[in-house]
């Protein structure tokens, strides 16, 4: 997952402009509020169906620890693309489908050693970059420490660079301490954005971004590269446009890196043995979308489409709990909630997992282009009422990010409101970014971010080496999956369309 706040079209936040959308909001919320139906008789049978009888601890298991990490082109995304099609058919779902978009060649991790043998033994702490080559055998020598030369130095010495084990960057001083304040917990502007990226910022003299490719021409064997996480947390993505010439990066354990830089400046020359094994999966170049849904039945709202979805993709260095398997489960268990209660919408809610997020939105944004954008899809446009996605942050659901649309709050908050004992907060007037629901929104149609809880999240497992089963907790799983569930519902049948336009 990837995501801002309060914004302008140029990206600045702006007091002035959330001070006046809420002021509006407060003006227009008493009288919606009390006229916005809410069908609570639905929302008792809902809950109990997912607090009771609920299964989303069961998909999450299956997500996380039987399939593990699902990058995008690998074979395990298509197996957990499979599965949960499957899942929402046996759920009972219509029309669960698989639809391609363009991606490219797809990649996986079949070997790593990385270890200090001397001057004492040690195993090392670190993950490949995706899509990174593999190394050339096994590299076993002392690293060279380029950290404090400039380009030109770093030129003179390419005989020694070439087919070398190369530390490029100083020591990493800066580290994501601090997890964002929680949106729901407070009525001051707050960072909504992804982690500042701290690796790097301490690049004495060369910069990262003209080191890198000065490396690969020289041949390194390969790089290490330390990270902005601390206490062996490494935060790890990687470039799916990666060339097979490429020199392999492994980030490091910054804590393991620094150490080895500060041995070899104390004249110890710590000798390593590098190994990566990386497989190319190129047979099938397309990316995923799981797509099911449960019919409309009123005859004049049926062809409208409330959409639900969550991005099933994650990064590889771990199994992609918090990012996404969490909001993936809740995802098919809010479908599973709705067809166990007999649901029948008078709209079309209509369910997505999303592929290839991580890599720029491409799955989402494929099925915008394929069913939504220009002129021949100009009625589905007109069809299509909302969109809510489930994706930055951890487990539990407090509210949405309403994308600057002060008109919609009181309807949400009607919404909200008979779900307070299940701990959500609020929804926020606030825009959030950088995840697929952006895709709905840059073509003018109403989509919303769920806003969850980012305890542990900027620090520990938002794109790192930590995100396993145990980061979330079934209760919070229930929840969400009951609020999407209810969400869902109430916008399925509402008589009138929403007012409003959120921000692109």
């Amino acid at each position: 997952m990837t995501i801002h706040g309060i914004l302008t079209r140029d990206g600045r936040h702006t007091m002035k402009t959330a001070f006046a959308l809420t002021l509006a909001a407060l003006a227009f919320a008493p009288a919606a509020f009390a006229q916005e139906p809410v069908d609570r008789d639905m929302i008792a049978r809902i809950r109990a169906e997912g607090l009771d009888r609920s299964r989303v601890l069961q998909l999450y298991g299956h997500l996380t620890d039987v399939i593990g990490p699902r990058l995008t082109g690998s074979p395990a995304y298509r197996q957990a693309a499979d599965w949960t099609r499957a899942q929402f058919a046996t759920f009972g779902l219509a029309n669960a489908h698989l639809e391609t978009f363009d991606f490219g060649r797809g990649w996986t991790l079949e070997g790593l050693a990385l270890e200090m043998t001397t001057p004492r033994y040690f195993p090392l702490i670190g993950y490949p970059e995706a899509w990174t080559p593999s190394t050339d055998g096994t590299l076993d020598g002392v690293p060279l420490y380029v950290g404090d030369r400039t380009a030109d130095q770093i030129r003179a010495m390419a005989d020694r660079i070439r087919g070398a084990i190369v530390l490029p960057l100083p020591p990493q001083t800066e580290f994501i301490k601090d997890d964002r304040t929680q949106p729901a917990d407070t009525d001051e502007q707050v960072r909504i954005g992804a982690p500042p990226n701290l690796a790097g910022r301490n690049r004495a003299v060369v910069e990262t971004r003209e080191l890198m490719p000065l490396l690969r021409e020289l041949g390194a064997g390969v790089i290490l590269r330390p990270n902005q996480g601390e206490h062996g947390t490494i935060f790890v993505l990687g470039n799916r446009n990666t060339t097979d010439d490429a020199s392999p990066v492994v980030i490091l354990a910054t804590e393991h890196y620094n150490m080895l830089v500060r041995m070899l400046q104390s004249g110890v020359s710590p000798r390593l043995r590098v190994h990566v094994r990386a497989q190319y999966h190129e047979q099938d170049a397309n990316g995923y979308n799981v797509i099911a849904e449960i019919p409309g039945t009123d005859p004049a709202l049926r062809d409208q489409v409330v959409l639900v979805g969550a991005h099933l993709d994650s990064w590889h260095s771990s199994n992609g709990a918090t990012d996404n398997a969490d909001g993936s489960a809740e995802v098919m268990e809010a479908a599973r909630i709705l067809m166990a209660v007999g649901a029948r919408p008078r709209r079309t809610i209509r369910f997505a997992l999303w592929g290839g997020e991580e890599q720029g939105l491409l799955g989402a944004g494929a099925y915008a282009q394929q069913h939504l954008a220009g002129d021949a899809n100009a009625a589905n446009r007109d069809n299509f009422y909302v969109y809510f996605n489930d994706d930055p942050g951890t487990g539990a659901t407090y509210g949405w990010y309403l994308q600057d649309n002060a008109a919609i709050k009181p309807i949400f908050d009607a919404w909200l409101e008979p779900l307070r004992d299940l701990g959500v907060k609020k929804n926020v007037i606030d825009a959030i970014g950088s995840t697929d629901h952006l895709r709905f929104t840059r073509l003018g149609l109403h989509g919303y971010n769920a806003i969850k809880d980012y305890v542990d999240y900027d620090v520990r497992t938002h794109h790192t080496n930590t995100d396993f089963f145990e980061r979330v907790s079934e209760q919070d799983l229930k929840q969400s999956a009951i609020v999407l569930a209810v969400f869902a519902w109430h916008a399925a049948m509402r008589q009138a369309p929403l007012p409003g336009s959120p921000a692109r």
